[in-house]
């Protein structure tokens, strides 16, 4: 029985235990942190129970099929609920909100309320999004890229128009929407991708078809559920999961991964290593310089998806202006996120992103209080020393109290937590305190982002946000079954039936 390691719990990592647990493989995974799950992560404060990263659940036909790949059913593991409203959008200094219904009629007059003739093209454009994202799960998202002939094969030359991959993200919505609110609307979804409208390569849009059309959904008692249901079904299978278990090396001989040297000393063999690892921290520091595929120098050039600034709050009395998600947008857009990618520093008039859960979920809070998590995309690499934190702090809940009607919210708080650039280096290792990893401009996506397989290590792999398909948690479950194809030597483009 062959022996693999996954170093790293994130959800990619935990992906790849079920698959080749279920395969039959001897799966150890090493988490170098107390929780599994990476940035997935929990902690409890004060009654209130945060989520500290991912709080979105879209795209739920691609959860659905990693369960099924693995036996299971979602609705075995996780009580979803489907939010309505979808999220809450707020526009800054223009006295305005609305809400994302994810119905198609009642999106469609609200487009209509802003824009005359907007919601006849939002019809037009969710079903170009449709259509995107059919053919990006069926063709693209579930394949590996080895050659630029993978990529650019007829499929792509003949339906790139179509699929919009050569343009960027802000000039095909510009096609459809003049407003300004409605384009904000549409291109918001970019910082789930970790990168600016003006870069994203248009293909992207397909992300309004998850929110618009599929719905967006809560799994009751936080997001933190997803990742004990990817345990279970991973120890289920006979994996090991070892919390408190750092990975100092990996150790190679003859050019081929044997094992790995955790920092306590322990040593432990392997036939296979799976890095869910930031993967610029695994190539350049788990790895001599001899058997980087990609060194420091790589690293230097790329861009990097933001790091985030977030508060968690706990609130002494319930806020009725919040739903669970809740979006508000800052007036100038573009330079918002070029403070963000160009000229770093902590945003002027920031966007942000709140969420609510206790809205919709009573456990997650005391009784007639609220749990917030709000994040504000800022750059990585940022130093923040303490005295700039607590005032960015303050300022943005005086944001908040102004454009979300929220009066006096910062008296109304009993728990606050700040969380930043260095606390997702330190927890995560993770490059520059990026949240999120490589950014998703065209320059670094498919066929140019780096691949899941050493070029000079035999039998060492790599999983989650920084490789195919790329960011997001359903996106790195496909990259959990891509490592699976590449291992067993599967060319499907398309979605596995079964193992």
């Amino acid at each position: 029985m062959k022996h693999l390691i996954v170093i790293g719990s994130g959800i990619g990592g935990l992906g790849v235990a079920g698959l080749f647990g279920k395969k039959g493989y001897r799966v150890t995974v090493l988490e170098k942190n107390a929780n599994f799950g990476g940035r997935a992560n929990i902690f409890e404060a004060d009654g209130f129970k945060f989520d500290m990263g991912p709080s979105w659940y879209l795209a739920s036909d691609i959860f659905e099929h990693y369960f099924k790949l693995v036996g299971e059913k979602v609705e075995d593991h996780l009580d979803l609920v489907k939010l309505s409203p979808s999220y809450r959008i707020f526009f800054k200094d223009r006295n305005m909100q609305v809400d994302i219904q994810s119905d198609i009629e009642k999106d469609a007059a609200m487009f209509d309320s802003i824009e005359p003739g907007a919601g006849e093209q939002l019809k037009k454009y969710l079903k170009q999004s449709e259509y995107q994202y059919n053919v990006a799960t069926n063709f693209f998202m579930f394949k590996n890229y080895d050659t630029i002939f993978d990529f650019f094969n007829r499929r792509v030359m003949t339906e790139g128009q179509k699929l919009s991959v050569f343009s960027k993200m802000h000039n095909f919505v510009s096609r459809f929407f003049k407003s300004e609110e409605l384009r904000q609307i549409m291109e918001y979804t970019m910082v789930f991708l970790g990168t600016s409208p003006y870069e994203a390569p248009a293909l992207y849009n397909l992300m309004s078809h998850m929110d618009f059309n599929q719905g967006v959904f809560y799994p009751q008692g936080g997001f933190y559920e997803l990742i004990k249901a990817l345990v279970r079904i991973a120890e289920k299978n006979g994996a090991t999961l070892r919390a408190n278990s750092p990975v100092a090396e990996i150790i190679v001989k003859n050019k081929k991964a044997v094992g790995v040297k955790l920092e306590s000393g322990e040593i432990i063999e392997a036939d296979l290593v799976v890095s869910n690892a930031d993967m610029q921290f695994t190539e350049t520091k788990m790895l001599d310089t001899a058997h980087q595929t990609y060194p420091d120098k790589y690293w230097k050039k790329r861009i990097l998806a933001p790091s985030a600034f977030i508060l968690y709050l706990g609130v002494k009395e319930k806020l009725p202006s919040l739903i669970h998600h809740n979006l508000l947008f800052s007036q100038d857009w573009r330079k918002n996120f070029a403070e963000i990618y160009k000229n770093p520093q902590l945003p002027l008039d920031p966007s942000l992103y709140v969420c609510a859960p206790s809205v919709t979920d009573p456990s997650v809070a005391p009784a007639g209080k609220e749990n917030l998590f709000v994040l504000v995309p800022i750059a990585s690499g940022l130093e923040i020393n303490e005295a700039e934190k607590q005032k960015y702090a303050d300022e943005v809940l005086a944001i908040m109290e102004r454009e979300m009607n929220l009066p006096d919210l910062r008296q109304k708080i009993e728990y606050k937590r700040i969380y930043t650039v260095p606390d997702f280096a330190a927890d995560y290792n993770s490059y520059r305190g990026t949240a999120l990893g490589l950014a998703h401009t065209i320059w670094q996506t498919a066929i140019f982002r780096p691949n899941n397989f050493s070029k000079k290590v035999k039998d060492l792999y790599y999983v989650g946000a920084g490789t195919n398909p790329g960011i997001g948690t359903q996106i790195c479950l496909i990259s959990a079954e891509l490592i699976y194809k590449r291992i067993h030597g599967i060319k499907d483009p398309e979605p596995l039936e079964n193992l």
